[in-house]
């Protein structure tokens, strides 16, 4: 078996080849993983949930591509229908176990689906990518205040979008 640390850095830069030339997109996975690492350890995961939750962050968007391409947009669903066999292809190329692309390709083909969440990992990848989605589209402060009610449930990430957008407790 590869060394994590050194096959999360493959996933990384197999994951910039595929957004080549389009920094915004490899900036956001970035981010997203960032957030989801540091939730998913305060929040006291496994390990074997953790590897999975930051496993999936880096591929999570994985669908945009191909979405843009056979859509001509970026429609969440449609990334959730185009993510998943992508995402499998990439971590199978790389060596990652089976059981670890099964939930990676669930949490990829569910992470814009907010009304059914399925486990810590599920919860978490959701919450790192509204952190960075709140930034990112520039969202209004009721819009920030909404899913911070309705979407933050882990209470390190109901702290980060508190702390991050300036929200009273």
């Amino acid at each position: 078996m590869k060394d994590r640390k050194h096959q999360q850095a493959q996933l990384m830069a197999a994951m910039i080849t595929y957004y080549q030339g389009d920094p915004k997109r490899v900036h956001h996975f970035l981010k997203v993983h960032d957030f989801a690492a540091a939730i998913g350890v305060l929040e006291a995961l496994d390990p074997q949930t953790q590897w999975i939750l930051e496993t999936a962050a880096i591929v999570h968007d994985i669908g945009i591509k191909i979405s843009e391409e056979k859509y001509g947009n970026c429609n969440g669903k449609h990334q959730e229908e185009e993510g998943p066999p992508l995402a499998r292809k990439m971590l199978e190329e790389l060596g990652f176990e089976a059981s670890v692309i099964d939930r990676v390709c669930y949490l990829v083909g569910h992470h814009h689906s907010y009304s059914h969440i399925d486990g810590i990992d599920h919860q978490i990848l959701v919450e790192g990518d509204f952190l960075v989605n709140l930034y990112e589209d520039e969202a209004p402060r009721h819009a920030v205040e909404k899913a911070y009610r309705t979407i933050f449930h882990t209470e390190t990430g109901r702290q980060f979008c508190r702390e991050s957008f300036g929200l009273k407790s």
